[in-house]
């Protein structure tokens, strides 16, 4: 009988890269301008910029805005209630990938 060693590989896409403007985002969201920034005022993107015209989003802003949006359509969530859940997603995501670290690899 043979044995077969086998290697996972952990990857993780990185998008803090990619900078979008707020019109940039709201296209590749499908989103409401007026949507967004709501957004913004209720914490769930941080922009860099002063202004909406000046704004730069993340990458990450954009599957923020995604996961809100579909919280806010799907399971009907106003705003506030919408970048909660968006948080503690986040960081239950995070609590995962320090959880996977602790154990190291299998």
């Amino acid at each position: 009988m043979t044995r077969t060693n086998v290697s996972l590989v952990h990857y993780q896409v990185v998008e803090e890269e990619v900078q979008m403007s707020l019109t940039e985002l709201c296209r590749a969201c499908d989103a409401d301008r007026e949507l967004v920034q709501q957004l913004v005022e209720h914490g769930v993107l941080e922009p860099q910029g002063s202004t909406p015209q000046a704004w730069v989003f993340a990458g990450a802003s954009l599957r923020r805005t995604r996961v809100a949006l579909r919280l806010l359509h799907d399971l009907e969530l106003n705003l506030p209630g919408a970048a909660l859940a968006v948080d503690l997603l986040d960081e239950i995501a995070r609590l995962q990938r320090a959880l996977q670290v602790a154990q190291g690899p299998r």
